[in-house]
Order: C-alpha cells, then sequence, then structure tokens
C-alpha cells in the first residue's frame, strides 16, 4: 500500500494529514474552510485516494495559509506515497464536464515540477473562499510532488463548477497517472532510467 503520512507545524498553521493512495476514496477532511473541505472530499472520491487532513489554521486572517499549506502537506504526502515510482503509468490526463463548465487536466509525474494554470474564475469569492486561493493550491501541490500539472478552462460561467471541476479532473487525472502498469511493475516509466 502506498500511503503518507505528514504533520506540519508553523506559526500560521499546524496541519496533520493521511494519504493512501490505493483506498477506495475515503476522506475525513476538517480544514476549517467549507469550500476547500468540498474539495478535497471531492479529490480523494475522484481519486479513490483516502484522504484524512486536519488544519488549525489563521483563519481569523484569511484562508491564505490553510490553503497554500495543506497543499503543500498533500504534495509532500503524494511524493512519499509514490515511492520509487516504478511501474507507474506515469501520465494522466481528463476532460472533465462540470454543468457549463469543462475542464482539461494533463499531469507528468516527472519529477519536475511544473504548472501551468489557465483558469479564469470569474468572481473573487465561492461563498467566503478567495477563488484565486485555487491557483495557490495547486502550484503548492505541483512543486512539493515534483510534478508537471496542466490545468486549461475550455468553458464555464459559474465560479464553483470551474474550481470543483478542476479538483474533479486533477484528481482523476492524477488516479490514472498513479495505477500500476503491471506489464511493467518494476520498470521506472522513463529512458533516462529515473525520475
Amino acid at each position: 500500500m502506498r500511503k503518507a503520512n505528514i504533520e506540519r507545524k508553523t506559526a500560521e498553521t499546524d496541519i496533520k494529514l493521511s494519504l493512501n493512495l490505493d483506498g477506495t476514496g475515503k476522506s475525513n477532511i476538517n480544514s476549517g474552510c467549507g469550500f476547500l473541505d468540498h474539495c478535497l472530499t471531492l479529490f480523494a472520491k475522484h481519486g479513490s485516494f483516502d484522504l484524512d487532513a486536519v488544519c488549525v489554521g489563521d483563519v481569523n486572517v484569511d484562508y491564505h495559509h490553510t490553503v497554500e499549506d495543506i497543499g503543500i502537506c498533500l504534495g509532500d504526502a503524494f511524493k512519499d506515497a509514490i515511492g520509487n515510482m516504478k511501474g507507474i503509468c506515469r501520465y494522466g490526463n481528463m476532460l472533465l464536464p462540470m454543468d457549463e463548465a469543462l475542464i482539461l487536466c494533463a499531469i507528468d509525474i516527472s519529477g519536475r515540477s511544473y504548472l501551468n494554470y489557465d483558469i479564469n474564475i470569474p468572481t473573487q469569492k465561492v461563498g467566503d473562499f478567495d477563488t484565486e486561493l485555487a491557483w495557490e493550491f495547486f502550484i503548492a501541490f505541483s512543486r512539493r510532488a515534483n510534478i508537471t500539472l496542466h490545468l486549461k478552462q475550455l468553458d464555464g460561467k459559474n465560479s464553483h463548477h470551474i474550481i470543483e471541476g478542476s479538483f474533479k479532473a486533477f484528481a482523476r487525472a492524477l488516479k490514472e497517472a498513479v495505477k500500476i502498469d503491471e506489464a511493467k511493475k518494476d520498470e521506472i516509466p522513463s529512458t533516462k532510467g529515473v525520475l
């Protein structure tokens, strides 16, 4: 089982997080931010990842540190859980409709961090969540997990749908990328021999 546990404490957040890449989609999320909890629950369900996350953060300021630091911890957990990367499919992609929103996500578990975030969210808030924080989550995750991540909005008008679709597409593309290719389970998926 590819699992990881992360604990991270700063002056701004105190996070405990556990991830199982070979799970069933169970989650228990308490970040102090309802919309982030919703998105992470969707991430676990659509990726078939088991995810527990608790964050005590300075939400009296805003959700910035909470969202960014959970992205950091989830990226760290992913990197730990994936291990030596033998046998993984490496690449994953998803074209996901969420009502009027249409989101493309493509992932390369490359060992090189890169984010191409072409998401245009029409409002500044979804509830009390600053919509610009979605970028903060994805950049933090991609940097810490050392993955190449492309997220592109092909259509959409509703901010909630666009962000929710992004998390669902991300989860489903990541699920495909971490899947073990049984025919090549002892190989690193690179001609270099390393990722």
